[in-house]
């Protein structure tokens, strides 16, 4: 190593020590409160609603939305000073829409705050339920009931307690969906990246899950038809019953079944096995490429198509 070579690396390595230094005591100074170092400044607002509503529609980019039961109708935001929330009702809905005035220029900078939507609102029944948000958890609790409720964002997870009359959909990319303990007509759950959990549910439709990379658990639960697609990440249905067919695809991942029924199956896997008790008899039609089969040998019963390359498949019949 030339002696110029070495003068560079101890002036940078002095550089670093300084700079440590330097942070270490203005952190020390803050008491290590990194919120102070954000360069975006929030506020708390809040809207008490008078006029009447019956649906719901939130637009919001990154801020958290939560639902809790109150006597009136009151939204509390905390938001930054430069991209609050309008707060109206119009056309028999409250609506609650971000409004970014910000210049270009004022999107670079420091930001460790997290915006909150809370939304205090009488428990009962409501219309139509509407979310589009980009980055933030939603969480609607038990307390409320909607005609239909339909949810898409880009990051974050979504509890959702409550039922619906008609249809629940739900979308995220990155983040997990949590539903249990509702009624509803179909209910269609979509992840790329995170996990699915369902339990306690009954659909007089269908339940579709559809995961990119992830894992979904079905729990205590009853429906029409069960539909179940998925590259990477392995299923596990726990004393569910379809009343019609079940069809589950996957790439890679096992599907494993508890105490499980419906009229038909169709389960297909790339590289995974196929494992679990069935409640009822079924004429089963297997094919895997280097894996093990083992199936009861009954004629009687709906179809049980089960198909891999490379898994083994193994079902019982729990009487």
């Amino acid at each position: 190593m030339s002696r110029v070579v070495k003068i560079w690396l101890i002036i940078g390595a002095s550089l670093v020590l300084i700079g440590a230094i330097i942070f270490g005591g203005v952190m020390t100074t803050l008491d290590w409160d990194f919120s102070s170092l954000s360069t975006e400044k929030y506020v708390t607002n809040e809207y008490e609603i008078s006029d009447s509503y019956d649906n719901i529609k939130i637009i919001t980019d990154t801020a958290d939305i939560i639902f809790v039961p109150s006597e009136k109708t009151k939204i509390v935001c905390y938001e930054e000073t430069q991209i609050k929330h309008l707060v109206t009702v119009k056309d028999d809905t409250l609506v609650i829409e971000v409004n970014d005035t910000r210049k270009w220029y004022e999107h670079i900078g420091i930001n460790f705050g997290s915006p909150k939507i809370t939304l205090y609102i009488p428990k009962g029944e409501y219309g139509e339920l509407v979310v589009k948000g980009s980055t933030g958890d939603t969480e609607i609790p038990k307390e409320f009931k909607f005609e239909s409720i339909d949810i898409s964002q880009s990051t974050g997870n979504v509890k959702c307690l409550s039922s619906a009359g008609g249809d629940i959909k739900i979308k995220t990319s990155t983040g997990n969906i949590t539903t249990e303990k509702i009624n509803a007509d179909s209910l269609s759950l979509t992840v790329s990246t995170g996990e699915i959990n369902v339990s306690d549910i009954e659909c007089t439709g269908d339940l579709s899950v559809k995961v990119s990379t992830g894992k979904a658990k079905l729990k205590n639960v009853k429906c029409n038809n069960i539909i179940s697609t998925g590259d990477t990440g392995g299923i596990t249905l726990n004393n569910v019953i379809a009343k019609e067919n079940f069809l589950v695809t996957r790439s890679t991942g096992n599907v494993k079944l508890i105490g499980c029924d419906a009229g038909e199956i169709s389960i297909t896997t790339d590289t995974g096995d196929v494992l679990g008790t069935l409640l009822s008899d079924k004429v089963f039609i297997t094919k895997t490429d280097t894996g093990s089969v083992k199936v009861p040998e009954t004629l009687s019963g709906g179809k049980c198509k089960i198909t891999t390359d490379t898994g083994n498949i193994k079902i019982e019949i729990k009487k």
